[in-house]
């Protein structure tokens, strides 16, 4: 296991390099087997690398890591951009099973998060956070950003969109059945991810509207 994750952290980390030992390994298979048809996984194999390396690195560690917390110590923007964004530079520490830490380091595009999605999402400095590690390898790590106190603020945000959009619609006009239908939806869904007493009661309050314009 240590040595796949030295493996995909390389390969994550180090995309041009990764290019490079691709060249001259499948070169050497094609001058050696004088088959020229070696020659051809190059190209694939690079592209599917400097997409989804960084992908396969977070399943693989959240697949068979332990879990333990991490916290980034630098937080340096470059002059590289990414979808209009500037790319950041990282340093962190992360916490071994003894107790000890040590180094890491990843960028805006080499960074391993899970769970994996079209996003980016990497915890503020100074903020710890929870990661997974294959152990005697600790400096591959895959952020767990859902778990962490941020990603979950986010994804209760998330959560509340469509409740506060059905609140909005509803109380523009509070006599529309299918106005109040979509908030008691809304925030039924909200409670079964959250347990709020503020809101199971809006269900019964709005339970009881409907009823009345029956």
């Amino acid at each position: 296991m240590v040595l796949i994750s030295k493996i995909l952290f390389f390969t994550s980390h180090h995309g041009f390099y990764t290019v490079i030992i691709l060249i001259m390994f499948f070169g050497l298979l094609s001058t050696l087997t004088k088959k020229a048809w070696f020659l051809i996984p190059i190209i694939p194999l690079a592209i599917l690398n400097g997409f989804g390396g960084q992908f396969l690195n977070a399943w693989f560690l959240n697949q068979y890591g332990v879990e333990s917390t991490a916290i980034i110590t630098s937080d340096v923007e470059t002059n590289s951009t990414l979808n209009e964004m500037y790319i950041h530079d990282y340093e962190a520490i992360i916490k071994k099973q003894d107790g000890k830490y040590v180094s890491t380091f990843f960028s805006t595009t080499t960074a391993s998060i899970y769970p994996i999605e079209n996003a980016i999402r990497i915890p503020r400095l100074e903020q710890t956070f929870p990661v997974k590690y294959i152990p005697g390898y600790e400096k591959n790590i895959v952020i767990l950003y859902n778990q962490s106190e941020e990603g979950k603020a986010v994804l209760k945000y998330s959560k509340l969109a469509p409740v506060n959009s059905a609140r909005i619609k509803y109380e523009a006009d509070k006599t529309n059945k299918e106005f109040i239908k979509e908030y008691i939806s809304a925030l039924e869904d909200y409670v079964n991810s959250y347990d709020d007493k503020d809101s199971k009661l809006k269900i019964e309050e709005l339970k009881q509207e409907l009823e009345l314009l029956k």
